[in-house]
């Protein structure tokens, strides 16, 4: 075999820096002692270390991804907390509606700003008193809703929103009147009473039996669904016929409807898939 030649490279060595030429790195928290420890857990990222010192980056902050949803404001379960009295109905120094109505129980804790629910209808109060208070009524909520139809002495619904130590005694209502329905037909059987309400087609078909709709805010279960007359019925029993307004309306009067928000979750789940 004939000898190989070879050579060798050597690196060149590192140069001497003065300890008072080092530059100063932000965040030089350690020397490298055999007596100095740290606990370095915290830290997300450590940069190459020089002979002297040992340089800790603090991590990033990254920016928070932006929520596709909105924040539910209010929310109610169905339950009537008590029936209040309008006061008042009509044109404030504004320009505004306003409706002012004689309570109790939901004046406990009751702060400006706060949201109650009137025949199932999400209002704000902006003014109140120890014996009533009073909200204000857009354009829109006068054309969606049967407030319209209140007069001085009109009795009304009245519920809270719920707070995280409610019991959720109903179901889910947001207070979002999706339209009205008028009373067809009121038949006794017993202590307790049947009622039919009519409504439109878009509204009906989210309402199926043995679900839930609140009418006038109240938290009802459906009994029967008449798709041939646009119909569906449900049945008063004799407590709750003492605690809310819809029995004390007549053949004829409209009544505020919320179907259950579920169907149309469903219904827009389904057509984005398509």
């Amino acid at each position: 075999m004939g000898a190989q030649s070879f050579s060798l490279t050597f690196l060149p060595k590192p140069p001497k820096i003065s300890p008072s030429k080092i530059p100063t790195a932000k965040l030089t928290i350690l020397n490298l002692l055999p007596y100095k420890l740290l606990n370095l857990n915290k830290f997300s990222t450590i940069s190459k270390p020089n002979p002297f010192s040992l340089t800790i980056t603090k991590p990033s902050k990254l920016p928070k991804p932006k929520s596709h949803f909105q924040p539910i404001r209010s929310l109610f379960t169905g339950i009537v907390e008590e029936m209040g009295k309008v006061q008042n109905l009509g044109d404030n120094k504004d320009g505004g509606v306003e409706l002012k109505i004689g309570a109790e129980t939901v004046l406990e804790g009751v702060n400006l700003g706060d949201s109650i629910a009137v025949n199932g209808t999400c209002l704000t109060v902006t003014d109140f008193t120890n014996q009533d208070f009073t909200v204000g009524l857009s354009p829109e909520t006068l054309r969606k809703t049967s407030l319209i139809e209140l007069k001085i002495g009109s009795l009304v619904n009245l519920e809270r929103a719920v707070q995280p130590i409610s019991r959720m005694g109903g179901h889910f209502v947001q207070g979002h009147v999706d339209g009205t329905g008028v009373i067809v037909e009121k038949v006794p059987e017993g202590d307790s009473l049947w009622i039919k309400v009519k409504t439109e087609k878009g509204l009906l078909k989210y309402i199926v039996p043995k679900g839930f709709i609140a009418v006038d805010g109240t938290s009802l279960t459906v009994v029967d669904v008449f798709e041939e007359d646009g119909c569906f019925n449900f049945m008063l029993v004799s407590y709750t016929q003492q605690k809310i307004v819809v029995p004390l309306k007549e053949v004829g009067q409209k009544v505020n409807l919320e179907v259950d928000i579920l169907g149309k979750y469903v219904e827009r789940l389904l057509s984005s898939r398509c």
